[in-house]
């Protein structure tokens, strides 16, 4: 089954697999290279990576409309149900959540997670994503390493990793992580969304292909690849 990944700008990503819609941090309604509102994107279950407001934006207006579940931490699932989000898996670090679209495990991410009115956001996370037979990886924001390789070891179809640097690793930390990785398809989140984490997507997906043994890719916001 094709696996369906669109880019919704920064760290947003909306998944599509069979008849179900997965949708990672959505920073929408603030965000400058977004390219639908929350109120146009659909969610029948949300991934949020860690607690910072550039991920956690629309989130309680989107599980809201579409009674989505959201997929998180502990400590920013007990956050939103004080919200009013009424579905939330809280899991830690190395858990897997079981879905009708397919399977979640939390992954390790080296960052920091503190939720918009200062209340602690546990740890940030990654996630590796099974579904349609496919596994697909998203780093989220996080610096480079070395279990990277673990995560690989998986046998991955996709890994989507930060290139903006600044707060996240930049892009040759990032051609390293796809070296370490080694999906079949890779492409690059965080960037270009503020003038201090712009980047050239496209040169460094060049990058990539030229010098791992992943296709690499640079969509636009709105743009859709998808993984075979």
């Amino acid at each position: 089954m094709s696996v369906d990944v669109t880019w919704l700008g920064h760290n947003c990503w909306s998944i599509r697999s069979g008849n179900h819609t997965i949708l990672i941090d959505p920073f929408l309604s603030e965000s400058p290279t977004a390219p639908k509102r929350p109120e146009e994107v659909a969610a029948d279950v949300i991934l949020i990576s860690h607690g910072h407001g550039d991920h956690t934006g629309d989130v309680v207006a989107i599980a809201e409309r579409t009674g989505a579940a959201v997929v998180t931490n502990y400590e920013i699932s007990l956050w939103l149900a004080e919200k009013g989000v009424k579905k939330c898996v809280g899991g830690n670090l190395g858990g897997w959540s079981k879905h009708a679209f397919g399977d979640v495990q939390l992954t390790l991410a080296h960052h920091s997670s503190v939720l918009p009115d200062g209340t602690y956001g546990g740890n940030p996370a990654g996630f590796l994503v099974r579904t349609g037979g496919k596994q697909l990886y998203f780093a989220c924001d996080t610096a480079l390493f070395m279990d990277m390789q673990l995560i690989g070891a998986a046998g991955l179809d996709l890994a989507v990793v930060p290139i903006g640097d600044l707060y996240t690793m930049g892009p040759d930390d990032a051609l390293q992580a796809v070296k370490w990785l080694q999906p079949k398809h890779a492409l690059p989140c965080h960037y270009d969304t503020f003038p201090p984490i712009a980047q050239d997507g496209k040169a460094w997906a060049a990058r990539v292909t030229s010098a791992t043994g992943a296709k690499g890719h640079a969509p636009k916001p709105g743009e859709t690849i998808a993984i075979d």
